[in-house]
């Protein structure tokens, strides 16, 4: 299963308890740079907003039921979050109470169900736990 997916079925398991958000930053693999062979999209590397906002559109098909958000051109987001290119987060009450590894290597969506359980568990249906990638 990708990461995608995967990712989906966990905004879907765990709608009741959390707010999922995604964080459309830079792309990883541009097709007029550095493309990975198994690249699903044909992405060009941003030059303006208007491009990062088109990509992020893609996005936000893949992950119906998700609200899709783009960085800025200054990278602010990526910058703040040291999300280059995929990353995991909660955050609850403002302040982060999960962090993932940097992707590829890093991203286990296991590590951020498992906090997910846990927090279901101790609270029961509250909803305020907002999930940034």
């Amino acid at each position: 299963m990708t990461r995608l997916k995967a990712f989906q079925r966990v905004v879907q398991q765990y709608a009741d308890i959390s707010d999922s958000v995604v964080v459309y930053i830079e792309e990883a693999h541009p097709s007029d740079g550095w493309m990975s062979s198994d690249a699903p999209y044909q992405i060009p590397k941003h030059r303006c907003l208007e491009d990062r906002l088109s990509a992020a559109q893609i996005m936000n098909r893949e992950v119906p039921g998700c609200l899709v958000v783009a960085d800025s051109m200054d990278n602010s987001s990526n910058a703040a979050y040291g999300a280059y290119f995929d990353r995991l987060y909660i955050l609850q009450d403002g302040k982060i109470v999960y962090q993932g590894g940097r992707g590829p290597e890093g991203y286990r969506i296991s590590e951020l169900r498992d906090w997910l359980d846990q927090y279901r568990q101790s609270v029961g249906n509250s909803r305020n736990v907002v999930i940034h990638v």
